[in-house]
């Protein structure tokens, strides 16, 4: 496949998946989605690109360059959705060619396209990407710079100018997420080199030079804040750098995923292309030294993999820490699947390449029935109000990216009805047509019909997420809100910030908290010039009396505790997925 025609088709199914999805579905969620989206609100609001800040709470524990490109896209946009998201799907069509770029290196054409093929439809860099989490631009600063070695390295490092790449990438990984931006090239490219019995060469890669480059670009912004803010230095590198790695970190606001789910997880992230890791598996290194090219490219790609799990493996984890290793995964699988597909008329490895594009198919085919079931089942019930009020509470599962997905009740699936049927076709189609192009020696096409039949799916969880979204965001509350505000009136979230934060976001006004003084807005709060914005149950009390109109967010599984600590009057003002506004005057 020519290189006009891979970026072609690369482009167009970035665009029916992740541009598409940029403005759609509409709101953002409430945590982690919103928190950071009105910290880059507020840095182009303030035109402060060097100190963070949440609800005007210093906001001191995040790199910020993600934050930049999300204010300036807001620069440009407007606050919207579509502006928040914009900066994300860049990064991962940008990780697409990069990885193309990569594969076409280091093996061939095919071997290129299809390990980009599948950053685009691995179900971990999709999921990983709806919410604004910075990891796809640290993966995608990660492959640039593996890229420059890859090139400084070529023919006995005759071309060691690429070097330099190495350490600007490096740079802006850790400009987009803190020291794991330097410690993961460092770490890979010397346990490469180190393993192939050429550390000795580590000198050709510019080490005095490089330095001073890296330096240049990362440290202005980190003197900055430093400058800025006077506990930065301590509580960035130190507390959520070191004590976060070692479990240490206060507050400890973060869940961790038990580790036989750290690992095994890995197979659903990287689903459909899963399925093909036992032809990777086949050319798993057992030698190091005296490699030819392609060995020795195979064993990079592993070394990169290998070493960025393992490092998570010491530490509080979250399934997307990994997500650098997915370009190294789909690398070796793509690279896997090219050979076993040149090897087909002469039969080599045919049998493993049949067995796993029929293990695939029968998947699907078992999806498509379980969800042709589920729409049988409930084709004839009906449920008033949105889907929270179907849904079961599994907070104990909520570190888990899919953990919201153990609230499913039977009830909550005729909401979902629809999406589950398409779900449904696009595995029935996809996994039958792929095995029968593959059987017919027609390789290219079964793999596109793999990412079609992903694209389709990607689209039905966009119409699932319609369903979910009053119970995952507070926008329909905020906006409530925003009808029918007048200044000098107050909004208090109860509870901790993260759990309203989209109110916040989408009033575009301070807010106060109830009763959480607590995660990420702790820190910040006990600055001198920090908004006195915690309120304590006595406090609440006493202002709800006031004759200034309160709006008080809660959650509907707290209103109880709620009304005994509030002095009447109180009015239900809105309610939305399991979530209450209530006031201290009656609506007009």
């Amino acid at each position: 496949m020519t290189l006009q025609r891979s970026l072609v088709a690369l482009v167009l199914l970035w665009g029916a998946i992740y541009l598409a999805s940029t403005g759609y579905p509409p709101a953002l969620l409430d945590d982690a989605d919103t928190v950071h989206a009105e910290a880059a609100r507020e840095m182009a609001a303030a035109n402060n690109f060097v100190t963070l800040y949440a609800n005007h709470i210093r906001y001191l524990e995040k790199a910020p360059l993600m934050y930049w490109s999300v204010a300036l896209s807001y620069k440009i946009f407007g606050v919207n959705e579509f502006a928040s998201r914009l900066p994300l799907a860049l990064a991962t069509l940008a990780l697409m060619l990069t990885t193309l770029m990569i594969g076409r290196r280091l093996f061939d054409e095919r071997s290129g396209f299809y390990a980009a093929l599948m950053v685009a439809t691995s179900v971990g860099i999709y999921l990983f990407t709806r919410v604004m989490w910075p990891d796809v631009m640290l993966t995608l600063f990660l492959a640039l710079a593996f890229y420059c070695f890859l090139r400084a390295s070529e023919h006995d490092f005759a071309q060691p100018s690429w070097a330099y790449g190495i350490y600007l990438f490096g740079a802006l990984a850790v400009l987009t997420k803190g020291l794991i931006g330097a410690v993961f090239p460092a770490l890979i490219i010397v346990g490469f080199l180190l393993l192939t019995g050429q550390l000795g060469r580590l000198w050709q890669l510019k080490l005095f030079t490089g330095t001073l480059l890296f330096f240049l670009i990362a440290a202005p912004w980190h003197l900055l804040a430093g400058m800025q803010n006077k506990t930065f230095f301590w509580f960035y590198f130190v507390n959520e750098h070191f004590l976060r790695y070692i479990g240490k970190r206060y507050p400890a606001d973060y869940d961790t995923v038990p580790k036989y789910l750290f690992f095994t997880l890995h197979l659903v992230w990287l689903f459909p292309w899963s399925f093909f890791l036992p032809l990777a598996l086949k050319y798993l290194p057992f030698r190091v030294r005296h490699l030819h090219s392609e060995e020795k490219s195979r064993l990079f790609l592993w070394v990169w993999l290998a070493l960025i799990i393992l490092f998570f493996s010491f530490s509080t984890s979250q399934e997307y820490y990994t997500f650098p290793a997915y370009p190294a995964f789909a690398l070796l699988i793509a690279h896997a699947i090219s050979e076993a597909e040149k090897a087909w008329p002469l039969r080599r490895s045919k049998t493993l390449f049949i067995a796993t594009q029929v293990a695939l198919s029968l998947f699907c085919i078992a999806g498509f029935i379980a969800g042709g079931l589920a729409y049988w089942k409930t084709r004839q019930l009906t449920v008033q109000g949105d889907i929270s009020t179907t849904l079961a509470r599994n907070p104990e599962a909520y570190a888990l990216s899919l953990g919201h997905i153990l609230d499913l009740t039977p009830q909550s699936l005729v909401a979902l009805r629809l999406p589950i049927l398409g779900t449904a076709v696009a595995f029935l189609l996809g996994g039958v047509l792929a095995l029968l192009l593959r059987l017919k020696n027609r390789h290219l096409a079964a793999n596109l019909c793999l990412a079609l039949m992903m694209a389709g799916v990607f689209y039905c969880a966009h119409r699932a997420f319609i369903h979910f979204e009053p119970y995952l965001s507070s926008k329909a509350l905020a906006e409530a809100i925003n009808r029918d505000y007048q200044d000098g009136q107050l909004i208090v979230l109860n509870g901790e910030y993260e759990g309203g934060s989209s109110i916040n976001f989408y009033t575009r006004r301070m807010v106060y908290i109830l009763n959480g003084r607590q995660s990420n807005l702790e820190h910040g709060s006990y600055y001198e010039d920090a908004p006195q914005i915690f309120l304590n149950d006595e406090e609440i009390a006493r202002m709800w009396a006031e004759p200034r109109r309160i709006y008080l967010f809660t959650d509907a599984l707290r209103l109880e505790q709620v009304k005994q600590n509030l002095p009447p009057p109180i009015y239900a003002f809105a309610a939305s997925g399991g979530k209450l506004i209530l006031t201290n005057q009656p609506s007009q």
